[in-house]
């Protein structure tokens, strides 16, 4: 490649991974706002979350939009590519991530209209941080090709859906033993499962980092701890 041409092209690629990081601290911001809201019972806060998503979708598809000219205009090949490529699937990840996020914010403003159901919200919230701690060094690893830290997101995941599974357990309880509660737990247990998605997001921009700098995806099966899971086919 013309040395020019080098020079454009790398400018271009950092342009877009910087673009990567921005949209992963957008849906950072946007989870932890949206339990946030759900916690306080914030209708405003939750309005403003759902409405942010909005940015986050633009921001996807300007950097798809990126990708696809410097694929067009200048043919990268070899490990080019391959960075190309990562990007577009992880800024897919962190698109529905930030679905995830304004999916909670939706439900926190139904919660509002319910009884609370006691200390869900505290375990929402902390099962929220630990996901944006997930998804935080998984953007990391991308940003510095860290491969030991990827599989270090890999082996955390299953934490998340230890977490995960516990507040299933809580929701059936409360249900069981209120019928009243019955409705808002449904509701939070979405929310739940919504941030457990968020984690197998978070390892997968993990695994594609893997992919980024060794050129072949994880052999092994990342570790799973969810109990609660519906067969694969049922899955989204």
């Amino acid at each position: 490649m013309d040395p020019h041409i080098r020079t454009a092209f790398d400018k271009n690629l950092e342009a877009v991974q910087a673009q990567v990081m921005r949209m992963g601290g957008m849906v950072e911001d946007a989870l932890l706002r949206a339990a946030e809201a759900l916690d306080k019972r914030d209708e405003a806060l939750a309005t403003e979350v759902r409405k942010g998503d909005k940015a986050i979708d633009a921001l996807e598809e300007k950097i798809h939009t990126d990708c696809a000219r410097i694929i067009a205009l200048q043919a990268p090949a070899a490990s080019d590519l391959r960075t190309v490529l990562t990007v577009m699937r992880i800024v897919g990840s962190l698109e529905r991530s930030g679905d995830y996020a304004k999916n909670l914010a939706k439900r926190s403003l139904v919660l509002n209209e319910m009884q609370v159901v006691p200390g869900s919200s505290g375990s929402i919230v902390r099962m929220a941080r630990s996901v944006v701690a997930l998804l935080h060094d998984a953007l990391d690893a991308f940003a510095n090709r860290d491969v030991e830290l990827a599989e270090d997101v890999r082996r955390r995941d299953a934490d998340i859906d230890q977490m995960y599974n516990a507040l299933f357990r809580e929701f059936l309880t409360h249900m069981m033993e209120d019928p009243r509660n019955i409705t808002s737990c449904m509701h939070l247990h979405f929310i739940a499962k919504n941030i457990e998605r968020v984690g197998d997001h978070a390892t997968g921009i993990a695994e594609q980092v893997i992919y980024l700098v060794n050129g072949t995806l994880p052999d092994a099966d990342r570790p799973k701890a969810d109990m609660t899971a519906l067969p694969p086919t049922t899955q989204d």
